[in-house]
């Protein structure tokens, strides 16, 4: 079976898996960004496992911060030996963030927590790379990216209503993580669920369609 994190993972490599890393980063061309990740102990970042990969292979992504001219951004794909993992944490939570991002996000982060009690949520992309890293990934008009796990349908309703709440300067983004480690879009599934359509769900091996009933079907009651 292959070996596989929950996507956005947080995952940081042994000096052997560093060693390896850069071994195969060199004809990529981003040696110099692993180095510089390696010297910083930063994480990488689980992403959906590649078709090709090997079982024992753990399919990983170091997103470097936008150019500061250009505001382009580069993501560095790499797969490692599940052996060079040294350890491994869930995305951040949203909490853990709070203290080192600017305004306007730090301040939108801690309304948010404030009214989310009871509610798991965690944050990724540039918000989470920017507190991670101290780094700046945010530029004017970034949005946050959240992930919601609801554990019943009452936790999914609370929190489609919190993100819908909050969703103004900056913008809400991000996904509902199923207890099956299913992921959809918050946006897909509140267009989608009037209507008992079918969504993409993203998952640690593949994409997919799954019915919202299917995906509701996981959580406890009520």
């Amino acid at each position: 079976m292959a070996t596989m994190f929950a996507r956005h993972s947080l995952v940081w490599l042994s000096a052997p898996g560093w060693q390896a890393a850069r071994a195969a980063a060199v004809a990529d061309g981003h040696a110099e960004a692993l180095e510089r990740w390696r010297d910083a102990d930063w994480p990488l970042v689980a992403r959906r496992h590649d078709p090709d990969a090997d079982v024992d292979q753990v399919c990983l992504g170091l997103p470097s911060p936008p150019d500061p001219a250009s505001g382009a951004r580069r993501r560095f794909a790499l797969r490692v030996p599940a052996d060079y993992v040294a350890r491994s944490a869930p995305p951040l939570p949203l909490k853990a963030a709070l203290a080192s991002l600017p305004q306007p996000w730090g301040g939108a982060l801690a309304r948010l927590r404030d009214a989310s009690v009871g509610l798991e949520l965690r944050v990724y992309g540039s918000a989470a790379m920017q507190a991670l890293t101290g780094l700046a990934y945010l530029r004017p008009g970034s949005d946050i990216d959240l992930l919601l796990y609801p554990a019943t349908a009452q936790q999914l309703r609370a929190g489609l209503a919190l993100l819908e709440r909050f969703d103004a300067a900056p913008a809400l983004d991000g996904e509902i993580v199923f207890p099956n480690g299913a992921a959809v879009a918050w946006r897909e599934w509140r267009a989608a669920e009037a209507g008992h359509a079918r969504v993409l769900v993203k998952a640690a091996d593949a994409v997919r369609l799954s019915s919202t009933n299917a995906l509701l079907a996981t959580l406890r009651a009520p």
